[in-house]
């Protein structure tokens, strides 16, 4: 088994962009804690994966649209849960509530005990809708139109 590197508190702070205080708040409440080595005292360094300065990241751009910590800490459980690395997840978030998108246009609402609810992408509904206008001809299906 390889170890994973351990990132310093310094490197973790210049990364996610947060301050010392969070980071300390964070790792005594349990938010986040270094997953390579915690602070056991006096002289000890807490270490923290990139999985964990993943879910730092996270945690500092819900905090920045407006999301609770009570309401980060749910998001950050179903991100622990799933067993792989979570990218092929997109967190959304409106301020207050928090969905995760597994799967295009299916949102989970995390902070509702899983309840499902459904996006609609108006890009992709415009391109396809583009696409399949563009395979139409205008000029001749208007002129047969009018003719009938």
């Amino acid at each position: 088994m390889t170890e994973e590197r351990g990132y310093g508190v310094p490197e973790v702070l210049r990364l996610v962009k947060i301050t010392y205080r969070q980071l300390d708040y964070w790792a005594r409440t349990e938010l986040v804690v270094p997953s390579v080595s915690d602070a056991g005292g006096s002289g000890t360094k807490r270490l923290y994966s990139f999985r964990d300065i993943v879910e730092l990241r996270v945690i500092k751009s819900l905090l920045d649209t407006g999301v609770s910590l009570h309401n980060i800490r749910k998001a950050i459980e179903y991100l622990r849960d799933l067993n792989e690395a979570p990218t092929g997840t997109t967190l959304v978030s409106d301020g207050d509530r928090v969905y995760a998108e597994d799967s295009p246009g299916a949102l989970l609402d995390l902070l509702a005990e899983g309840q499902g609810v459904f996006a609609i992408a108006i890009d992709k509904v415009w391109k396809d809708l583009e696409k399949s206008v563009g395979k139409s001809r205008p000029g001749r299906d208007a002129a047969r139109a009018g003719g009938r």
